[in-house]
């Protein structure tokens, strides 16, 4: 008899953030609804990420109420959810009790599966959210965040998988934001894993589609033991985006392996999105193809167009290929993180500031934090100069402790804060977004009533107002500001990051 695949679909998050800059509007995910519902997904990821964000930073959409109308549409799915740990959907740390009442809200408005990782792979970032997701009865999926290192080796994620069983996830991820997972380590993780940790952990592989190779690692995977794996319908898939899901089902015909979807569901969910997606043309990723010099630079491909982005601020496109240079090299300096948020941005920002205006000559905070420890345990030493110079800008030592310790209770004064903002509906759910996001959230509280906005346009439209002379297609992403030093000045610059 053939082992069943478990099928996680992406198309309502991951996907669109992936291909469209997370600007999907709900009412064009609606109608797919019922076919996804009835489709066979072992879960359907649809919050979490960057669409939290984007909800209320374009799309003047209540993101709780996003949820809770995803759980009345999708009532045989289990909803899922990306979490950055410690930092839940915002770039910072929060303390102890906003983690819980997050995790609290997010279960009790309807997810089911929350995927925890933390940026830095330090298990001390993640244990207080997998220890609220159990506390609600929910399932807890730990995440291991893929990347290549000197330090990175299959024994040291099948460590971290030992670590995250032992904290008692309900199953284990192994995230490849990327697409770094080259098939024969994708199998030998898995198979270690299962060897190390036993057969009846369940195992999900999350990769992208970006270098051309993720949909044989998927294979391999499967063949390790995997229990299930990551697609998005083919008309939300490939380039920076993931693997078709309809090819995942076809490739395991005759295999020994099955993933029982129901095909005229997948279908119509892909000819739904065939005929959206063309309406968000402007905020579609310039990456159409395939990056194999990831393999070499390890940058994710959002990460490159976001480096794009800042030098063409600075009037200084010629120097892109000085900064993919630098990346890697910022990145050994501070211990080899993996490149995914919130360390993608910091590390991507200060091989910019580091190209333009001399090694280190301008740190941003977010980096020096980032060098101290105040994000976590880095997984290798961090360069003892470039250290020194991050103490003497933050004037602040390193830390070893978990930072969430060293934080004050805050829940009372973001209450306080938020119920003080015009628009404030008086709930918790407003209090946490205020939370992740305080200036954008005062924006969005009041304009609330106005209504959700669409950004697709008709593409007939679109190619009219861009022809005419000097008017060019935009893809704007959601900024990050960051305070920084230069010649005893402080200034603040914002920048755009690529999120997960």
């Amino acid at each position: 008899m053939a082992k069943i695949i478990d099928i996680t679909e992406l198309c309502l998050r991951d996907a669109h953030q992936s291909l469209l800059a997370t600007r999907m509007a709900f009412e064009d995910m609606v109608p797919a609804c019922a076919d996804i519902d009835q489709a066979g997904y072992w879960s359907v990821e649809c919050w979490g990420g960057a669409t939290f964000d984007a909800c209320i930073r374009f799309l003047n959409e209540d993101p709780w109420e996003r949820l809770r109308k995803f759980r009345q549409l999708l009532p045989n799915s289990r909803l899922q959810m990306l979490l950055r740990g410690q930092n839940l959907l915002g770039y910072r740390h929060y303390e102890d009790s906003v983690v819980d009442r997050f995790v609290d809200k997010a279960a009790s408005n309807g997810m089911d599966v929350f995927r925890v990782f933390d940026a830095l792979n330090d298990i001390r970032n993640i244990r207080h959210s997998v220890n609220a997701v159990r506390r609600n009865g929910k399932h807890a999926q730990g995440t291991i965040c893929y990347t290549i290192s000197p330090l990175h080796t299959t024994e040291t994620f099948i460590d971290m998988a030992e670590q995250l069983v032992e904290l008692g996830c309900d199953s284990i991820c192994l995230k490849d934001m990327a697409a770094l997972l080259k098939p024969q380590p994708a199998y030998d993780i898995v198979k270690g894993i299962k060897q190390r940790c036993g057969d009846s952990v369940r195992i999900h592989v999350h990769t992208h589609a970006t270098t051309g190779v993720t949909l044989v690692s998927l294979m391999k995977a499967i063949e390790a033991g995997a229990d299930g794996v990551d697609t998005a319908i083919s008309s939300l898939s490939l380039g920076p985006g993931h693997n078709p899901t309809e090819s995942l089902v076809e490739m395991l015909e005759g295999t020994g392996y099955e993933a029982r979807l129901n095909k005229d569901c997948l279908r119509r969910i892909k000819n739904h999105f065939s005929t959206i997606r063309p309406r968000y043309q402007a905020f579609m990723s310039n990456i159409h193809g395939v990056e194999t010099d990831i393999f070499d630079s390890q940058i994710p491909g959002g990460m490159i167009s976001n480096m794009e982005s800042q030098l063409k601020q600075q009037k200084a496109e010629d120097r892109l290929e000085e900064v993919m240079i630098e990346v890697p090299r910022v990145r050994e300096d501070a211990g080899f993180p993996p490149l995914v948020t919130p360390s993608s941005q910091i590390v991507g920002t200060q091989a910019v500031f580091n190209v333009l205006m001399g090694r280190y000559k301008v740190m941003s905070n977010e980096f020096a934090d980032l060098m101290l420890g105040y994000y976590g345990k880095a997984p290798g030493e961090r360069d003892p100069a470039v250290l020194a110079l991050a103490t003497q800008h933050a004037h602040k030592e390193a830390i070893t402790e978990r930072p969430a310790d060293l934080l004050h209770p805050e829940w009372d004064n973001l209450q306080t804060a938020a119920m003080a903002l015009p628009g404030n509906d008086g709930s918790e759910e407003d209090v946490l977004t205020y939370a992740m996001f305080p200036q954008v959230a005062a924006a969005f509280f009041e304009t609330r009533e106005l209504g959700p906005k669409n950004l697709g346009v008709d593409p007939q439209a679109a190619a009219v107002k861009t022809s005419q002379p000097g008017v060019e297609p935009s893809a704007p992403r959601t900024p990050v500001t960051y305070d920084v030093k230069l010649n005893g000045r402080s200034h603040r610059v914002s920048v755009t990051p690529i999120s997960e």
